[in-house]
């Protein structure tokens, strides 16, 4: 028989001795990795006595399952190395030895987190931190400060990683310590480097378990005592060129451009951070290890080829060896460690890149599931805390789907008749998918309906944008204009991911809310496996196919009049709605078909444009910000998107400034001009009329800054319905509103102000005496809004009081007896039953 006819017959063109095939998936490491990722997630937080006696048992219990082997080759080393006798029981304990090495791995686990725990709450911050103390402590900047919502903390805009080296006052003795701590601190530690030493005098309050203590800093810039290591100052310098260099490019790719190279998330707007978390791209702006395999990739090519003559990338073509490659690859390794700091996430990012890059240098897959059980095996022992991390499990689940599920849905693909390329390219978009949106509904509480598509569209240029800004890191120290050049290179591939994600977020069903927790994760992911299943019979049937397709696609447009005939909501015949977006206002009068009055913006972009979305707004004539606070503000541009509006008006108390920039800059880009509301003033607009109530025109302070600046208007429509929108005045100016408008009296609707919180006037609830009070407020806000004495002060009133926090977005329908409030989700006979149910 010819060796044609040999390969012919072996059903491979290289026959069956194909040295590049793959074997069976060695797992033999999945299991030690896993039993001590399960001990330290386990003890992390415990005490140290504890845990001990549980490393204590799982090692008694591995001596017991080993103890048989040993036996035997005490036996067998006595009997000078002849066979003996098989003990009975063999055939039941033959797995021993691997349950055996899971349970002393879990044991090393156990004890590092123990150990880690015990370490936190070494010394004496812990308990000077539960006394809520103040001391004096030199410390270590651990990481790059990140930008913080910590208003509490005395308007604190940076957190910072560190760890206190010394406790120099209050009862600390000046003892030395190694106590991992977070600073909540102003915005002038932002320059700050990893490994500078800082001297600061701080309140304590206590830590989360992960931490001993949060400091807060006071005012003014750090008092540094030492100078950033050498290597800290290089990372530092290399990642400041790609800011300058890319300084001068459109606002979206200045902002993701460092984050996409490097990390360096500290100028994406809280809107494309919305953006990218809608449509489960934020992995994107972190560090990762797709991150450094498309570098090195681009150094060795392909990794299936990696053996072949045929190899690709750069060093064949260099005439470098397969070796020396691997050597350059490690280097490479290091200085992507060195520039995106050694950070715990950053480390894990090498430790996936590596596993990539031993696919580089030997193109079998078969080594990686081991390799990635030993990386998972020694981080979660070297650092302990990421055995609790989800950026730390939904990296490992996504790097496992690739390696273990990608290729049979690959090979699948390309069976029915897809072009290799996109069937790899579909299957690894949707093994990572499947396997972390379990995870994700477990802390976000929500599933995202775009993240496939999304990921599959921005996949082409993650790699150009990479390569491109990661040259310009390296030309900026050289050469400033060959570095901006590059960065404008990449500048277009980040434009397009940015566009992706905001076009994917916009979408009114790209995101959907799912039970959070275990139990909704444990739910996602049995939906999940049901799916895969029917996916693996619909190519039998292509007309259920096509027909789940049109689903989808409905799901995620949501065409407002199908919506309409759906859901029920809004309702026909609706003159005022309030969106639900959280702990902020934006609310809506109808002005006619497609048309509407714009009262506030809500905190994000996203929910206040679904909403309106819903609404079927198409034009706003005018735009109506109360005040500058952000959570009126804050979704402008959500308002703005594919909405033509006519005019934004605003108050003429400009805090603050920073609030005010935002708004005046988003306007002008739009072309749309910033006017301010005048005391008295009257207009009419499509059915409806309104007079702003507020605020005065005299010149001065205002008690409560820009909440008692708030745009007042007392609104009526043609149908007779009458409505006050107080924005957030507080008691003072609510007062001084009595006094100014006598004439004021009761009205059908009152948008409660400052989100129902406690701070509220009694005489002018009772003189308004609403039949339905509207309160836009977050769930689970920490600032206990709504106030319950101000709920029963508006039910002792009379009127009927629906919050969106329970409630949903509200829609208000009809006049006198006919007054409705119809909440998503209800239609308006329900809504109507539920508030003559409230009516005291």
């Amino acid at each position: 028989m010819s060796r044609i006819e040999v390969h012919a017959e072996s059903g491979h063109r290289l026959g069956v001795a194909n040295p590049y095939r793959e074997g069976p998936a060695d797992l033999r490491l999945v299991g030690p990795a896993l039993g001590a990722w399960a001990g330290t997630a386990a003890s992390v937080n415990s005490a140290l006595i504890k845990v001990s006696w549980c490393a204590v048992l799982c090692l008694a219990v591995a001596g017991v399952l080993v103890a048989p082997t040993a036996r035997r080759a005490l036996r067998r080393r006595a009997a000078g190395g002849r066979a003996v006798a098989t003990e009975r029981g063999d055939g039941v304990w033959r797995y021993r030895g691997a349950v055996a090495g899971v349970l002393a791995c879990a044991a090393a686990g156990i004890m590092a987190g123990g150990l880690h725990a015990e370490e936190a709450r070494r010394g004496p911050l812990p308990g000077l931190a539960r006394e809520f103390r103040q001391v004096t402590v030199e410390l270590v900047v651990g990481a790059d400060p990140r930008p913080t919502r910590a208003a509490g903390w005395g308007g604190a805009s940076v957190a910072v990683d560190a760890e206190v080296e010394r406790v120099l006052g209050a009862d600390g003795g000046g003892r030395r310590v190694r106590t991992p701590v977070l600073v909540l601190a102003p915005a002038d530690w932002q320059g700050l480097l990893p490994s500078t030493r800082v001297r600061v005098t701080a309140r304590l309050a206590p830590g989360d378990g992960r931490i001993a203590a949060v400091l807060r800093a006071p005012n003014g810039p750090p008092h540094v005592t030492g100078a950033p290591t050498a290597l800290q100052r290089m990372a530092g310098e290399l990642r400041g060129g790609l800011r300058s260099a890319s300084q001068g490019l459109a606002p979206d790719a200045r902002a993701l451009l460092p984050g996409l190279v490097v990390g360096d998330t500290s100028r994406v707007t809280p809107e494309l951070r919305a953006a990218f978390r809608a449509t489960d791209l934020t992995h994107l702006m972190a560090v990762s290890g797709s991150n450094l395999m498309i570098v090195l990739a681009l150094l060795i090519g392909p990794p299936g080829r990696a053996l072949l003559a045929e190899r690709g990338g750069l060093a064949p073509r260099l005439g470098i060896s397969l070796r020396t490659t691997a050597v350059l690859g490690g280097a490479l390794t290091l200085a992507f460690v060195v520039v995106c700091r050694p950070e715990p996430s950053v480390v894990r990012a090498a430790a996936c890149g590596l596993v990539a890059l031993l696919a580089i240098g030997t193109g079998r897959r078969r080594s990686l599931i081991p390799a990635l059980a030993a990386v998972v095996l020694l981080l979660v022992l070297y650092a302990p805390e990421l055995a609790r991390s989800y950026g730390f499990l939904l990296s490992v689940l996504a790097t496992g789907a690739l390696l273990t599920i990608a290729p049979g849905w690959s090979a699948a693909l390309r069976r029915r008749g897809v072009p290799a390329r996109l069937a790899e390219v579909l299957a690894a978009a949707a093994a990572a998918q499947a396997v972390c949106a379990p995870v994700v509904a477990v802390f976000a509480a929500r599933v995202s309906l775009v993240a496939v598509p999304c990921n599959l569209l921005a996949e082409p240029a993650v790699a150009l944008a990479t390569v491109a800004g990661f040259a310009a890191l390296a030309a900026a120290p050289i050469a400033m204009p060959a570095a901006e050049s590059l960065a404008w290179c990449a500048s277009w591939p980040t434009r397009w991911i940015a566009s992706v994600a905001r076009t994917g977020a916009a979408l009114p069903g790209a995101e959907w809310g799912w039970p959070g927790g275990r139990r909704g994760g444990a739910l996602l992911a049995a939906l999940t496996a049901v799916l895969v299943l029917v996916a693996r019979r619909l190519p039998r049937c292509p007309w259920v196919a096509a027909a789940l397709a049109l689903v989808l696609l409905l799901a995620v447009v949501r065409p407002a009049p199908l919506t309409r005939i759906v859901t029920g909501w809004p309702p026909p015949g609706w003159a005022y709605a309030v969106c639900d977006v959280g702990q902020g206002d934006a609310t809506v009068l109808a002005a006619g078909a497609g048309s509407a009055v714009v009262i506030d913006a809500g905190p994000e972009a996203l929910p206040v444009d679904r909403c309106l979305h819903e609404l079927g707004v198409t034009r706003i004539p005018l735009l109506l910000l109360t005040h500058f606070h952000a959570d009126h503000v804050g979704g402008l541009t959500g308002v703005l998107r594919g909405r033509s509006v006519g005019v934004i008006e605003t108050t003429g108390f400009a805090e603050p400034p920073d609030q005010v920039a935002f708004v005046r800059r988003t306007a002008a880009a739009r072309g749309v001009a910033v006017t301010t509301a005048a005391y008295g003033e009257r207009r009419a607009l499509g059915g409806l009329s309104w007079e702003v109530l507020w605020p005065p025109p005299e010149p001065g302070p205002v008690a409560d800054g820009p909440n008692d600046a708030s745009v007042t208007l007392l609104v009526h429509t043609a149908a007779g319905l009458s409505l006050l929108l107080p924005g957030d005045l507080e008691p003072p100016a609510q007062r001084r509103l009595l006094r100014r408008n006598p004439a004021l009296g009761r009205v059908d609707v009152l948008k409660v102000a400052h989100h129902g919180s406690a701070h509220q006037d009694p005489g002018l609830l009772r003189l308004l005496r609403p039949r339905l009070a509207l309160i836009s407020v977050g769930l689970g806000n920490r600032y206990g809004h709504p106030a319950p004495g101000t709920i029963a002060v508006l039910r002792t009133g009379g009127a009927a009081v629906l919050r969106t926090d329970t409630d949903g977005a509200i829609a208000i329908t009809g006049v006198g007896d006919g007054l409705r409030a119809v909440p998503r989700g209800h239609d308006a006979a329900e809504a109507g039953a539920a508030l003559r149910g409230r009516d005291p």
